[in-house]
């Protein structure tokens, strides 16, 4: 079964329509990256995956999950989809941990003991295991964003959604993000990504999409992609360095 499957997918705000019959497959343990201009759809889609938006037509199923705006339905989505942004939203009165205990024992009755244990796990893997008892405050934009990051595997979710998760860290800091996000990758997480790094997209994600006026313009394998667009829309995207 797909991790994730979006079938001729519309969504509009007012008048404008944003999303105009998208539709994609992705397998489980497939990284596909979302290349495009400003206002292509990029992140609307990813919104629109963890039903944070609403669709006006088609189907999207993400981990066996129908996605619709049934509250109970959202709440079981979202145990299984992880989401990053690009502010972390970390709770600043409370410590690195605790921000990252909060979903699992709320959502999933995780005791506290457990919750710790996995709080350490997390922040292992993102490389922050000395920063359990820190504030946000305290972080370096990297190091917070690899909270966000760590915050989402808690809830050990089988699709992780990160939408342009680097765009307001400087190129330093962007680095030690990327490298967290790679490593998931080739540890078979499946995941989506909205990026503006496109040596990222070339060399981690399997496929690349570029969306282009609200549709999936053209996608392939990502090598393929960059090294022989067949567009000129994309051929003009990658050679203005992709802003």
């Amino acid at each position: 079964m797909p991790a994730v499957l979006i079938d001729d997918v519309h969504k509009r705000f007012g008048n404008l329509e944003v999303l105009k019959g998208v539709s994609l497959t992705v397998e489980p343990g497939q990284v596909v990256a979302l290349i495009g201009r400003s206002g292509s759809g990029k992140s609307t889609l990813l919104r629109c995956i963890n039903g944070l938006e609403a669709i006006q037509s088609g189907r999207i199923e993400v981990a066996g999950h129908i996605v619709d705006q049934d509250p109970k339905h959202l709440r079981e989505l979202r145990k299984d989809v992880g989401i990053v942004f690009q502010s972390y939203n970390l709770f600043p009165h409370l410590t690195v941990s605790q921000n990252i205990m909060l979903s699992p024992r709320i959502t999933q009755n995780v005791p506290q003991a457990q919750a710790e244990t996995l709080a350490r796990e997390v922040l292992a893997q993102v490389g922050l295991s000395e920063k359990f008892d820190s504030y946000p405050d305290n972080l370096s934009g990297g190091q917070q964003q690899r909270v966000a990051i760590a915050r989402s595997l808690a809830m050990r979710p089988k699709v992780m959604l990160f939408d342009e998760v680097t765009s307001a860290l400087d190129p330093e800091l962007t680095g030690e993000v990327l490298l967290v996000m790679e490593k998931l990758a080739k540890g078979g997480m499946t995941m989506l990504l909205v990026t503006h790094e496109m040596n990222f997209a070339r060399n981690v994600a399997s496929t690349t999409i570029f969306m282009h006026q609200g549709k999936i313009w053209e996608s392939g394998p990502s090598r393929e992609l960059f090294s022989n667009p067949q567009t000129p829309e994309l051929r003009n995207f990658v050679s203005a360095g992709a802003h």
